[in-house]
């Protein structure tokens, strides 16, 4: 099937003149993965909510790849006025990237690492745990690459359960999928704009004194539906819901 938009590439600052060179990454990825041409059409992210519609005008491949690029129109996309926040517990192997990059393509605008109790995965504080940050913050790059989004999600650093309680009472609304939850998320009451924080437990479930502690700060046990999700693919059903029941997909 033919792609109907432009494919989107990252730039540390939109171009403010008619004509612009992509180089680095970024052009090698687009002369040699995607093999585009001049004449194609390609749009420029500043990853903050900032586009460039642009034309290729000439294409150089190999290590020195680059894209002569004719910048059309500048335009910048407003953030919804419902923000969503994934606090996503941490979780074993290639789970937690993949509801990284599943809840970036739903739409979230910012991604929390949560050290839950129960989370088997474990992020020091030294270089490999910044590294599976890293990687984290790659793959939620990409994917909004390939949902064609104009903002990055931020995925910032791992939080314990006392400082995520703490996000969520700064939070417009807060809600902690539990599939034992007594209310569906249809039916509870849901922010016209502000923060929505969206907390997602490890495969192991939510600790009694974890769903204690965020249901102090005011967050609200929720289900989505008859069945029980993967700590991957729940942030992901949650954020389709949201898009409905919410005006962030007006």
């Amino acid at each position: 099937m033919p792609e109907t938009t432009p494919p989107v590439f990252l730039v540390d600052e939109l171009p403010g003149v008619e004509r612009a060179v992509l180089e680095g990454e970024e052009a090698r990825h687009a002369a040699t993965v995607r093999r585009i041409r001049a004449g194609e059409r390609l749009v420029l992210s500043d990853g903050d909510g900032g586009l460039a519609d642009c034309v290729v005008d000439d294409v150089r491949t190999g290590r020195d790849a680059a894209l002569t690029l004719i910048v059309e129109r500048r335009r910048t996309e407003p953030p919804p006025r419902v923000r969503v926040t994934v606090a996503q517990a941490l979780a074993k192997g290639d789970r937690g990237e993949l509801a990284v990059e599943l809840a970036t393509e739903a739409g979230a605008d910012a991604v929390l690492p949560w050290r839950a109790a129960r989370s088997i995965a474990r992020w020091d504080d030294g270089p490999r745990g910044a590294k599976a940050l890293s990687r984290w913050q790659n793959t939620a790059r990409a994917a909004a690459k390939q949902a064609r989004r104009s903002r990055v999600p931020r995925v910032g650093p791992p939080v314990d359960t006392a400082a995520l309680a703490e996000t969520v009472r700064g939070a417009a609304a807060a809600f902690v999928l539990e599939a034992t939850a007594e209310r569906r998320l249809p039916e509870v009451d849901l922010p016209a704009d502000g923060e929505l924080v969206l907390v997602v437990g490890p495969e192991g479930g939510i600790a009694e004194e974890e769903l204690a502690a965020l249901t102090a700060a005011g967050a609200v046990p929720v289900r989505l539906g008859p069945t029980v999700l993967r700590t991957s693919t729940a942030a992901a059903v949650a954020l389709g819901a949201l898009g409905a029941l919410t005006s962030r997909w007006s």
